[in-house]
């Protein structure tokens, strides 16, 4: 009998402190109501109109970008060695997953300094069974892919690798240690809808890269290229620069406006302390931004729980939502920065093109009955000023000469392709199909600023009957000699 009022007393006593600590709880954790305000994540887009671009942009690109890249074999020039365009590249192809991919948010800098965290707050994560972990000491070893799905659950790297229909089956050639510390994480969520987060493992200054086990500068590399957003994240206990540091300040060269740098937790600082971490900050960070003008520097402190007291708690919310404005202005503008990455890809393919012709036009100028191809080739692809390959096309085309790839790129890409396996762009076309040349210049010219500007004035970008069956057209080949 005594048991059982004991038991009757202390169960309405557990509910009554499980009741209070929730209370205390919400008491600290900071209100969330401005992140889908100033992300509008309530607001109903056009879904239509946006598959309906979507759908017209990978027809052009499929009609008149894919085959010139296939008939020059673009993607095995050493892309890395071209003067690229500054933001994206498309890696081994521009598949159909990289074309519909979402923005992608890319989060960097040393361990411990708030990245998953960050990625909590955003997604309001915390206190729940998908939170990313976080912790005073280095906690995320894997990079974690946030993406949107029907239902929570967990990806294996291995898996994303093989699904064709992601874009991210090109991380399959940083080898299957790497897929091991690949991780994707599958959510319904508004955000998600419209952005990707990628959470990465922090820099630890005194650990050799190699002892990964993969190429983790090249991994990182790989998703800077194809991220619309890099925030860099450094606390105030962090600020000191090492070598891996400094490397990856070098990979972000020419992507500066795509960098936010984040300080955060700055909560844990009293005024006058921050004002002076601020300037060691920069301090630090200027030799390795070489610009005129340096990112944006954002200093509050992103995660769930309230500021704490004494604080400049109206300052850090100014910048939380300037810096969730930037986001923001990704997700609305990802569809023309999309139509425009595919052009300048374009513009990069046509390029290439152009060079291969001039260097397979004179080559056969050169050879004669009794030449030695390889030798006549050699001294052509090692000395390409003396032929004029790339002064000609500048000379007959509108082609910048800051768009032009480096010269040394054709002497490896012509290394492994045989200059004879290339036929001449006077002798790409078909009565049906048209000519390549003619037909990556109309996407570049016409097809893709047309569609950029049916979006921006707000018109439907349906399909024309030709783009939606193919239909053919006579070819007007002005290359082809008479």
């Amino acid at each position: 009998m005594k048991v059982l009022v004991s038991l009757c007393v202390f169960v309405p006593l557990l509910a009554l402190a499980t009741a209070e600590e929730e209370a205390v709880l919400e008491s600290i954790l900071r209100d969330r109501s401005h992140i889908e305000e100033t992300l509008r994540l309530a607001a109903d887009e056009k879904a239509g109109d946006y598959a309906a671009a979507l759908q017209r942009l990978r027809k052009i690109y499929h009609n008149s970008i894919r085959p010139m890249e296939q008939a020059y074999k673009y993607n095995e020039l050493r892309q890395h060695e071209i003067s690229a365009y500054p933001g994206r590249t498309l890696g081994d192809s521009a598949t159909d997953g990289e074309i519909t991919s979402k923005p992608m948010v890319l989060f960097l800098g040393p361990w411990s300094v708030g990245k998953s965290s960050m990625v909590n707050y955003l997604l309001g994560l915390q206190d729940t069974p998908y939170q990313l972990y976080t912790g005073a000491e280095p906690t995320t070893s894997e990079f974690t892919v946030i993406m949107h799905g029907e239902k929570i659950r967990t990806v294996e790297g291995i898996v994303m690798a093989a699904d064709s229909s992601r874009s991210f089956s090109p991380l399959e050639k940083f080898g299957q240690n790497f897929l091991e510390k690949l991780v994707g994480i599958e959510m319904p969520h508004k955000l998600l809808e419209r952005v990707t987060f990628v959470d990465t493992p922090g820099i630890i200054e005194n650990r050799k890269q190699q002892e990964r086990g993969y190429p983790f500068n090249d991994v990182c590399q790989w998703f800077i290229d194809r991220a619309d957003l890099i925030f860099v994240v450094f606390d105030p206990t962090k600020l000191d620069v090492g070598l891996e540091l400094e490397m990856l300040f070098r990979q972000l060269k020419g992507r500066e406006s795509q960098i936010r740098i984040i300080l955060n937790k700055a909560d844990s600082l009293a005024t006058q302390d921050l004002m002076r971490v601020y300037g060691a900050l920069f301090w630090s960070l200027a030799p390795l931004i070489n610009v005129t003008e340096p990112p944006r520097v954002y200093v509050s402190s992103f995660w769930p729980y309230d500021y704490a007291l004494d604080t400049s708690r109206d300052l850090f919310k100014r910048e939380e939502i300037s810096l969730l404005e930037d986001l923001n202005q990704v997700i609305e503008n990802r569809l023309e920065n999309k139509i425009a990455f595919i052009r300048q890809h374009g513009i990069r393919v046509r390029i290439h093109a152009l060079l291969v012709d001039r260097y397979v036009q004179t080559f056969k100028e050169k050879m004669s009955f009794f030449s030695d191809p390889e030798l006549v080739f050699k001294e052509i692809v090692d000395d390409p000023d003396k032929f004029y390959i790339f002064k000609s096309i500048l000379a007959k085309t509108n082609v910048s000469k800051f768009d032009l790839p480096n010269r040394d790129a054709y002497r490896d890409f012509f290394g492994i392709n045989s200059v004879s396996s290339f036929k001449q762009l006077s002798a790409q076309c078909s009565y049906m199909g048209g000519c390549l040349l003619e037909k990556i210049e109309r996407a570049i010219t016409h097809e893709l600023p047309s569609l950029l500007g049916s979006i921006n004035s707000g018109k439907n970008p349906t399909l024309s009957s030709c783009e939606a069956t193919g239909c053919g057209e006579k070819p007007k080949n002005r290359y082809r000699r008479n």
